[in-house]
């Protein structure tokens, strides 16, 4: 059955009468007075209820549909398709991993937007893919999309974007684009970002603990070449310019062996947690102290690292999230270096 719906259309008004229509409609949801699946009229049935013309009604009916507050369904009509979120700020948020620390940043991001905004989830697994075919999905339905962008290319390595993704989020309105995490200069036009420098980030926190690195003889990073979810090759860069310029020995793996040649004096720098349990696990078992014998250094702070007295560096996601959702509540265009720490504990 057909829902009746009041169209309200002020003649005196300079605002468009596809608009008017466009709010009218977004005012019954708003109000109850239209639920979720209900039919409404057809264009023709409003052009003729209204006084207007078909094109017009067809226009905002359009509008309707990129927002997806209606759908039309082939030989039956137009219905609603959502009845909530009318009046929040709605946001797509894309994230390229289901990690605690990626979470966090998830978290601190609806939280600081509160009950003035309706967040959706969508996690592409670093694939592009799924990345593309979400947004597509979801082109035009929200006021704001937050994007992380990490891939990885077709020989599992980590890179910051593919160029089917990027014309991908070129479709997006600059105004409505967050960047987070990750740098994208080829974007055109003015968007928001907060962002790491990888590059940079790791190589200040080393420098931050020089005193205490200079005791080892040998430094050493575990940075997984190849994973589901890939890491930027610019912590690699970084790492090798703070060794190179501080006449450190460095060497790089790309995991933690089992039985591996602990050698007393080596600091291990360990990206992936795994990685980091297996380490602890050897360090213990071969009667060797953390902090004393093998220094060790993990990436990303998270509660577990701070219970256990790991040195970490680490941005801060907290603070990652909630400037993320202040560039989203005051609309601002802004590019911000997110804070990276050095955070030293017992175990350098």
């Amino acid at each position: 059955m057909t829902q009746t719906i009041e169209i309200k259309i002020n003649e005196a008004s300079r605002i468009p009468k596809y608009k008017q229509i466009v709010d009218s409609i977004i005012q019954d949801i708003s109000r109850g007075n239209l639920t979720i699946g209900q039919k409404i009229p057809s264009i023709n049935e409003l052009s003729e209820t209204c006084y207007l013309s078909r094109d017009t009604v067809e226009k905002a009916y359009r509008v309707l549909k990129e927002k997806k507050i209606i759908i039309s369904v082939k030989g039956k009509g137009f219905y609603t398709a959502k009845t909530d979120l009318i009046s929040k700020i709605n946001v797509l948020f894309m994230v390229n991993k289901p990690s605690s620390y990626k979470m966090m940043i998830y978290n601190s991001f609806v939280n600081c937007l509160g009950v003035n905004g309706h967040v959706n989830l969508s996690i592409y697994h670093c694939d592009e893919s799924l990345f593309i075919k979400a947004l597509e999905k979801n082109m035009g339905a929200f006021n704001y999309y937050v994007i992380m962008p990490h891939f990885r290319d077709e020989k599992s390595h980590h890179t910051s974007v593919t160029q089917k993704a990027l014309d991908q989020i070129e479709k997006i309105p600059k105004d409505k684009l967050i960047i987070l995490d990750n740098t994208k200069p080829e974007i055109h036009g003015d968007y928001g970002s907060v962002y790491q420098d990888f590059s940079g980030d790791i190589y200040g926190a080393l420098q931050e603990g020089i005193e205490k690195l200079r005791k080892y003889d040998k430094l050493i990073l575990v940075y997984p070449d190849k994973s589901v979810h890939p890491y930027p090759k610019r912590i690699l860069y970084g790492f090798r310019q703070f060794c190179i310029e501080y006449n450190f020995d460095f060497e790089i793996l790309d995991e933690i062996y089992e039985d591996m040649e602990l050698q007393s004096k080596d600091a291990y720098i360990i990206i992936e947690e795994m990685d980091l349990v297996n380490l602890l696990r050897q360090i213990r078992s071969k009667g060797l102290i953390m902090g004393k014998d093998i220094g060790v250094i993990s990436y990303n702070e998270t509660p577990l690292k701070e219970l256990l007295g790991i040195t970490v560096i680490s941005t801060d996601f907290k603070a990652m999230g909630e400037t993320a959702a202040y560039l989203v509540m005051k609309n601002k265009k802004e590019k911000v270096k997110n804070v990276f720490k050095y955070i030293e504990r017992n175990s350098v």
